[in-house]
């Protein structure tokens, strides 16, 4: 699936530093639905010129989290309850597939890393380190999708992918969304698909229960 952290992959091109930068900061919430967009503003924060700012709104625009104005300005999109609803009947689709399969495909090294994944995630969660507990919780279900081992599964999930992660990142209670990674995580390492499947279910039950919470809350 695409991947968006291109840092980590070597060269990164001012665009593609730029929809980081800003996909980072949608995600996480430091810039709020409506905020304003300004090429020429983003320009000067961030030291380029306007063509890579252009270009990574562009980007933004195509990812789904970002909503295009006329001339040289955007804003962050505001996720409607409509638009929540149906993220998670997608994510729904695919998860639970993806869970159902890494039950009976995932190999030990995947399972070992996605322990790794899940105990960064408790540890952050523990500590009160909101930003790094949900970066962790995506990471975690980003790689459930690809010990899945399916191409066109990783194809889906990755025009929706920042979506996603924006949806992930609407759980304010740390801890006991990790908690229900480790029943997940068990019962992939006990290969039990079925289990997978509906613990998977459940758990898209807590995540939209979350993310219409925090639309709900004043900012």
């Amino acid at each position: 699936m695409p991947d968006h952290r291109s840092a980590t992959a070597g060269y990164e091109s001012e665009s593609e530093r730029v929809a980081r930068m800003l996909r980072e900061e949608i995600i996480d919430g430091r810039r709020a639905p409506g905020s304003r967009l300004v090429e020429r503003d983003l320009a000067a924060d961030m030291g380029v010129s306007r063509i890579p700012v252009r270009d990574a709104l562009h980007e933004l625009v195509a990812e789904g989290l970002v909503t295009p104005r006329p001339r040289t300005w955007a804003v962050v999109r505001t996720f409607s309850e409509t638009d929540v609803e149906e993220l998670i009947e997608v994510r729904s689709a695919l998860e639970v597939l993806a869970f159902r399969r890494a039950a009976v495909v995932g190999i030990d090294d995947q399972l070992r890393a996605l322990r790794r994944s899940l105990a960064t995630e408790q540890r952050a969660a523990a500590a009160g380190d909101v930003r790094a507990a949900r970066q962790a919780g995506a990471d975690f279900h980003e790689a459930v999708i690809e010990m899945a081992g399916n191409a066109l599964l990783s194809e889906l999930f990755g025009v929706t992918r920042s979506r996603m992660r924006w949806l992930l990142a609407q759980h304010s209670d740390l801890v006991p969304m990790a908690e229900e990674h480790v029943g997940l995580y068990q019962a992939l390492a006990d290969h039990d698909p079925d289990r997978a499947a509906a613990l998977a279910q459940d758990h898209l039950v807590t995540s939209r229960r979350a993310a219409l919470a925090q639309r709900s809350t004043p900012r």
